[in-house]
């Protein structure tokens, strides 16, 4: 029987160095069942060895980003094992996305609750349409979301992470962007060409600059600031002998577009 899309949890495409993978649960709210964090889990991997890929987008089918965790699947397997495995697995996908070499861009549209909002947060950028909204919800069926809270914690301030936390109340588009969850809100009907802007902006940049740069950001964000600006010289030390540097500065002098030796 041959396989088609709506038979697939994640549907990935690429296009011009971007690569986005589509969450495809519509019916279940793109939920982060154990078959979608497998899916996302195996997409990432390969996408850390692809040299062709310049950034990533992960956007989703239906009316909803993400309502988090299979509840129904949850409550199917009552053990504690494996819920710590789950809630695990669930980390490792957040921190691929981290480490992956190459900015991750989420792409909002509807609800991202618990763990959706979990990964919006994970992601280096979000956009989202102006109707999205964002909450960490398991307060209300008795469940701090603790998961969530690590990357909330590391992507707004924290009281502001912590009002999210224990009221489970949702926040609006605009006020995610003001909190700094997202960087832009696009009206409705105009999520893509929003998008579309981020990715050719970034996609337009030198790909070793990018990717030494995500890479140089995760990594200072754990060191005391003395170690950070030592390792942060070091980056642009070894960043300025790369030829793309020797090339993007002649073209500033020169007064002409660059043309990257590394694409």
């Amino acid at each position: 029987m041959q396989t088609t899309d709506d038979d697939m949890p994640l549907i990935r495409r690429d296009e011009g160095g971007v690569a986005t993978l589509t969450m495809n649960r519509p019916r279940q709210f793109n939920a982060l069942s154990e078959e979608m964090l497998a899916a996302l889990d195996n997409e990432l991997s390969s996408l850390a060895e692809d040299d062709t890929v310049r950034c990533v987008v992960i956007a989703a089918t239906g009316k909803a980003f993400c309502a988090g965790h299979d509840l129904k699947q949850m409550r199917a397997n009552p053990d504690e094992a494996y819920y710590r495995s789950l809630f695990a697995h669930c980390g490792e996908v957040m921190q691929r996305i981290v480490s992956l070499p190459v900015p991750v861009i989420a792409r909002v549209q509807g609800i991202a609750t618990a763990a959706g909002c979990q990964l919006v947060a994970s992601c280096d950028l979000a956009v989202a349409v102006r109707s999205a909204r964002f909450a960490v919800s398991g307060i209300n069926v008795g469940l701090f979301c603790a998961t969530p809270a690590v990357a909330l914690s590391r992507s707004v301030g924290r009281k502001r992470a912590q009002e999210m936390l224990f009221t489970g109340d949702f926040i609006d588009a605009d006020q995610a962007l003001d909190w700094g969850l997202i960087n832009r809100v696009a009206e409705e009907g105009a999520l893509d060409e929003v998008l579309g802007g981020l990715t050719d902006s970034i996609c337009a940049k030198s790909a070793v600059a990018v990717r030494t740069g995500k890479a140089m950001f995760q990594r200072q964000l754990q060191m005391p600031l003395d170690e950070a600006y030592a390792f942060a010289g070091d980056t642009m030390a070894c960043n300025m002998m790369a030829e793309d540097v020797a090339e993007g500065i002649d073209a500033f002098i020169e007064k002409r577009p660059p043309i990257w030796r590394h694409r």
